[in-house]
């Protein structure tokens, strides 16, 4: 199975990829993910206004075998989320990178940028939990 990866997008170890765009990161769980739940039926996406530590549970994701968490990525206040899985949660299936996105998210600090995955670390990550 070959998954895709946007080059211009960062990562996380826990499967999470960024979109920083200035102040604002979009964030949603990678084609890799996704291909590990399987069919996603269910997204429980935050409060606007929240805001959370770098590392904490933001989402819920439910799929036909397994529960998967959205980790945020960098500290900072949600101030959008995807409104749309609430009817169409296969949209993280079919577009995780596009129209399946969850939370965008105003950053806080900056300086964590440095501690998200490139592409190629990321695929890294994948190939090692495939062996």
């Amino acid at each position: 199975m070959e998954y895709r990866f946007p080059s211009e997008l960062k990562y996380l170890q826990t499967h999470e990829w960024v979109r920083i765009e200035g102040n604002v990161a979009s964030v949603g769980i990678t084609d890799y993910a996704q291909h590990q739940l399987g069919d996603i039926v269910y997204v429980e996406l935050p409060e606007v206004n929240t805001t959370l530590n770098k590392g904490s549970s933001v989402a819920e994701i439910e799929s036909v075998k397994a529960v998967g968490e959205l980790m945020m990525p960098l500290t900072g206040k949600i101030i959008e989320i995807n409104n749309i899985l609430a009817d169409k949660p296969e949209l993280v299936n079919s577009s995780p990178y596009g129209s399946g996105w969850m939370i965008k998210i105003e950053i806080s600090d900056k300086s964590e940028l440095n501690d998200l995955l490139s592409v190629e670390a990321y695929k890294e990550v994948v190939n090692a939990e495939k062996k």
